[in-house]
């Protein structure tokens, strides 16, 4: 299967160790994952001009620098969004990364093929603060769409992977390996939850916000009995 990271961070630390062990798990070696690294592969903050809700996303001024990385999660079959905890919360580097996706959120355009992907939520932290960084980064997977989302929190204890103990090492192993078995089994036939069906339900109700979303809900149909998943 295809795998897209995008790790929070340009080192490759505990977090970034982390999701390369999922992505092994899931495929054995690295020959499918794609790898980004934020700030290195993108660096720019939303201007807030709201071109790309209004307009089109390709209106935005940093949409060729960002094609990249969205081809790739178009792409892949399971996206792992993978953060270190910064004073309880996803990265600023992640954060300025998913602002750039708003208007892929079900209240405006989401992409179908979202709905038929695995998202992985990733985190690590020397004390507290994974469930809060996972949700940062997990609420967009949800509004993106994204079939089934796992949250994988550790607690490392350390703030390098050499530091950190065997016990908690062979813990998070076994984790990985958890989560990575629910993948397996799952893909080729993913299909959304009920809150996603629910709340998507209730969108294509409103059809969008703007007019341009409004055009893209009547073109795919999905305001009648056309939906984003078989």
């Amino acid at each position: 299967m295809k795998i897209v990271i995008i790790h929070g961070q340009s080192h490759e630390g505990s977090t970034c160790r982390i999701a390369r062990m999922l992505a092994e798990k899931l495929n054995g070696d690295t020959a499918d994952t794609t790898e980004f690294f934020l700030p290195r592969d993108f660096d720019s903050f939303c201007t807030g001009c709201t071109a790309c809700f209004t307009r089109s996303e390709e209106k935005c001024p940093h949409y060729k620098k960002l094609l990249p990385i969205t081809e790739a999660m178009d792409e892949a079959d399971v996206i792992i969004l993978a953060s270190p905890v910064y004073v309880y919360h996803a990265t600023g580097a992640m954060k300025a990364f998913l602002d750039h996706y708003g208007y892929r959120w079900m209240v405006h355009r989401p992409n179908e093929k979202m709905f038929g992907k695995q998202a992985v939520c990733i985190s690590t932290a020397a004390g507290a603060g994974t469930g809060s960084t996972n949700k940062d980064m997990a609420d967009s997977a949800f509004f993106w769409g994204c079939g089934r989302i796992y949250k994988l929190g550790i607690g490392v204890r350390a703030t390098a992977w050499n530091e950190v103990d065997p016990k908690i090492k062979a813990k998070t192993e076994r984790r990985v390996a958890a989560i990575a078995d629910k993948i397996i089994k799952r893909n080729g036939r993913v299909r959304p939850m009920i809150k996603t069906k629910l709340f998507f339900s209730v969108m294509r109700m409103m059809g969008g916000l703007s007019e341009s979303d409004h055009a893209y809900w009547q073109e795919k149909g999905w305001r009648g009995k056309e939906r984003p998943w078989k």
